[in-house]
């Protein structure tokens, strides 16, 4: 049985932390931990709205091109072009509104994948 943690209870020897804490006995004691994540709610929901944005704007991105290929092949009647038009034109807004809400610029959202280059091609 071990003995509580109490300002008492006497510590391991060779750990700063006292028992059950740090490196068994003749062990190499343990590292401390180093990069410690400081999260912040602010910096977390921006983080994730970034992601979030960051893949809508891949997705519109890839429709927009898909609808201009449609365009060009004459695919679509007339209104399905308004619509389409329509659809990504208020997509772009709200993008916009949710960038400058989070203090966030089109360029922000565009992920580097190192040797690959940046996520979203640069217009």
């Amino acid at each position: 049985m071990t003995a509580p943690d109490t300002p008492d209870a006497p510590k391991s020897p060779g750990t700063p932390d006292g028992p059950g804490r740090g490196a068994p006995d003749g062990a190499a004691p343990a590292r401390p931990r180093r990069n410690r994540l400081d999260l912040e709610p602010d910096t977390v929901e921006r983080d994730l709205v970034k992601l979030v944005l960051t893949v809508v704007e891949l997705l519109r991105q890839l429709m927009e091109r898909q609808a201009l290929r449609r365009f060009d092949e004459g695919d679509l009647s007339e209104e399905q072009e308004e619509r389409i038009g329509l659809t990504l034109m208020l997509l772009d807004d709200r993008m916009a509104e949710l960038r400058d809400r989070y203090g966030l610029r089109p360029e922000d959202l565009n992920l580097d994948l190192g040797p690959l280059g940046p996520l979203l091609p640069r217009e």
